[in-house]
This record gives C-alpha cells, sequence and structure tokens, in this order.
C-alpha cells in the first residue's frame, strides 16, 4: 500500500465526515438536509434529489420542487417518515418545510450527534492506519523492507493520522459553533 492510497482513503473519510455534519439540522434552512432522504417512486427507492429541485428561498424555509408533479404526494410522505425531523407542507405545487427555530435541548442533542459523527470519522482513519502498518509490517517479515525503511514508512503514516484526526476535529469546532450560535 503506497502512501498516497492512505491518504486517498484518509480524504474520503473527511468528505464522509463532512457530509454526516451537513446532514445535521442547525436552525437554518439547508437543503443538505435532505440528502438522505429517498422517495418510493415507481417501485424503486429514489434520491429526492433525484425527483425534484431543492431551494431554500429564505433562512427559515426549504423548498421542494417537484419535476412530475404526480410525486408530491410520494415525496410529502418520504419527508414527513425519514428522521429529519421537520413537517412538510403540500400546496398541491411544491412541498415547504418550515425550520422551526432550535431549542437549547436539541442544540446540546446535534452538538452530541455531530460528536458522534466525528468519532465515526476518527475511528475510520485510524483503521486505516491499522492496515497500512500492517501491510507495512508483513513486507518487513517477508523481508520486502529493511527494519529502518518499515519504521520510515510507519512514521510517515502517524504523521498522515494525525494530520487528518485533526481535520476531523477543526470540522467538528466549525459544526459546534454553527450549531450554538442562535
Amino acid at each position: 500500500m503506497k502512501l498516497s492510497d492512505v491518504e486517498s482513503k484518509m480524504k474520503k473519510t473527511i468528505e464522509a465526515t463532512q457530509q454526516s455534519f451537513n446532514s445535521l439540522r442547525t436552525g437554518r434552512a439547508n437543503s443538505a438536509v435532505l440528502d438522505r432522504v429517498t422517495v418510493e417512486y415507481y417501485g424503486m427507492e429514489t434520491p429526492l434529489k433525484s425527483l425534484a429541485n431543492i431551494s431554500t428561498p429564505d433562512a427559515t424555509t426549504i423548498l421542494v420542487q417537484p419535476y412530475d408533479k404526480g410525486s408530491l404526494e410520494q415525496i410529502e410522505k418520504a419527508i414527513s417518515m425519514s428522521d429529519v425531523g421537520l413537517t412538510p407542507n403540500n400546496d398541491g405545487e411544491v412541498v415547504r418545510l418550515n425550520i422551526p427555530p432550535l431549542t437549547s435541548e436539541r442544540r446540546q442533542e446535534l452538538v452530541k450527534l455531530a460528536s458522534k459523527y466525528a468519532e465515526e470519522g476518527r475511528v475510520s482513519i485510524r483503521n486505516i492506519r491499522r492496515d497500512a502498518i500492517e501491510e507495512v509490517r508483513k513486507k518487513e517479515k517477508n523481508n520486502d523492507l529493511s527494519e529502518d525503511e518499515s519504521r520510515d514508512i510507519q512514521d510517515k503514516i502517524q504523521k498522515l493520522t494525525d494530520k487528518y484526526v485533526s481535520k476531523v476535529d477543526e470540522l467538528l469546532k466549525a459544526k459546534e459553533e454553527d450549531i450554538t450560535t442562535v
């Protein structure tokens, strides 16, 4: 395993963690909240963003405008059944989602959830490190690498791990600030 492979896997973990953070509601309208919502459309689970235009006309409203007016009821049902925690309002043309202001209790829950997502990201990065170091040790054992080369590569892998774990921490800090700002 090359260091560039290790780094690209860690970058993907950072992106996944960022997406998890984006799905958290912060009191301001953000269309990313609906990224994980799927709608049963003609017997298949289809991502909501494939079926509708999602926009935020103001800071407290998300507007879902379906490409096919016939799918409006399925979209409304999918949103209400999802874990988004918003009540959809269907006016026959579009679905409106009003974002209520967050209570301090809900903000604390969201901060805990963000911390959980960050920890999942850190664990994933550490697993990548563990796999890479195991591979280096196997190569050393098979005499494909000298002991010094093995140590050097393991140190580089650890530095990459530290770098990406600190990036997760930065993302978490920014998200916590975003959630707690009224």
